[in-house]
C-alpha cells in the first residue's frame, strides 16, 4: 500500500489529475494474490498524458501505451496497463465532472446504459458513482473524492426505485420476446435475452438492497447473498445458460425456468 500511495501522490502532481482511488477486488478485500491493482485516475481536462507516459515508463522500466481520454471507449475512458515491481497496475481514467453529473442523475432517479467493449450487459451509469462509494481513496489533495464518497455511501432512494421498476417490467418483457426466437430454434437470440433478463434481475436485487453494481463480473454470485434473492439464485441463473442445442421445445422449457425465476425475484422486489 505504501508503494501505491507513492504512485498516487506522483499522479496527482500531473496536470489534470485531481485524485486517485483504488478500486476492484483490491479495494473490496476479495482479491487473489495475482489480482490487478486498479487505480482510478479522476481528472479534469486537459489531462497531461505526455507526463503520464513519462511516469509510466519510469515506473515500468519500459515504454507504456498510455491512451488519450476516450481511448478505450465511451465509458471505460482510457488509461494504461503497467507492470510495477512485478505487479499488474491498471490506470483507468474517470472524468470527475462526469462523475458528479451522474451522481446528480442518480439522486434524481435517472440512469443510462452505455455500450462498452468488455461489458456485454452494458455500463450502467451509476457504476461511476459506485466506484467512488466502495473504493479506497489514496490520493485526494482537494478532498473532493472523499466528500463524494461520504455522500454516495448512502444509496439514493429514487435510484433504488427506478432500477427496481426497470427490472420488474423489462425482465419479463425480454423473456417474452425470447419466446419468438425459441419457436424458430434461434438459440443465439434466446441466449442474449436470457443474459439480459438475468442482468436486469441482478440490478434490481442490488438496488433493492441499496448496493452498487460496478460490472457484470461476479454480480450473479453477489446477488445471491442479498435479502430479496430467492434460494439458489446463482445456480438457477447459471443453469439457464446450459442450453442444449436449438430444439424449440427445449428452448421453451428453459424460458419456463427463466420466467419462474424472474417471477420470484420481481415479487420479492415489491416488498
Amino acid at each position: 500500500m505504501e508503494r501505491l500511495t507513492e504512485i498516487a501522490d506522483r499522479l496527482t502532481g500531473i496536470g489534470g489529475v485531481a485524485g486517485v482511488c483504488l478500486g476492484g477486488s483490491r479495494a473490496r478485500g476479495t482479491h487473489r494474490p495475482d489480482s490487478d491493482f486498479d487505480l482510478g485516475l479522476y481528472y479534469r481536462p486537459p489531462l497531461d498524458t505526455a507526463a503520464l507516459r513519462l511516469l509510466a515508463a519510469e515506473l515500468a522500466g519500459e515504454p507504456v501505451n498510455v491512451t488519450e481520454p476516450g481511448g478505450w471507449g465511451p465509458w471505460v475512458d482510457g488509461g494504461a496497463w503497467l507492470t510495477v515491481d512485478g505487479c499488474r497496475v491498471d490506470w483507468i481514467y474517470r472524468d470527475l465532472d462526469r462523475v458528479h453529473r451522474i451522481w446528480e442523475e442518480c439522486r434524481a432517479g435517472r440512469f443510462e446504459v452505455g455500450i462498452q467493449a468488455g461489458h456485454p450487459l452494458g455500463v450502467y451509469s451509476p457504476a461511476y458513482v459506485g466506484e467512488v462509494a466502495v473504493g479506497r481513496v489514496i490520493a485526494d489533495p482537494g478532498g473532493e473524492l472523499r466528500a463524494l464518497q461520504h455522500e454516495s455511501r448512502r444509496y439514493p432512494e429514487p435510484l433504488r426505485e427506478a432500477l427496481i421498476a426497470n427490472a420488474r417490467w423489462e425482465a419479463p418483457f425480454t423473456l417474452a420476446c425470447a419466446r419468438k426466437g425459441a419457436a424458430r430454434g434461434d438459440a443465439f437470440y434466446v441466449a442474449g435475452c436470457l443474459f439480459r433478463a438475468v442482468g436486469l434481475l441482478v440490478q434490481g436485487l442490488h438496488a433493492h438492497a441499496g448496493r452498487w453494481v460496478l460490472n457484470e463480473k461476479g454480480a450473479v454470485q453477489d446477488a445471491e447473498q442479498l435479502p430479496a434473492a430467492p434460494a439458489d439464485f446463482a445456480a438457477r441463473a447459471h443453469q439457464l445458460f446450459a442450453v442444449p442445442g436449438t430444439d424449440p421445445d427445449v428452448l421453451s422449457t428453459v424460458l419456463d425456468a427463466a420466467d419462474g425465476l424472474a417471477g420470484e425475484v420481481c415479487a420479492r422486489l415489491t416488498s
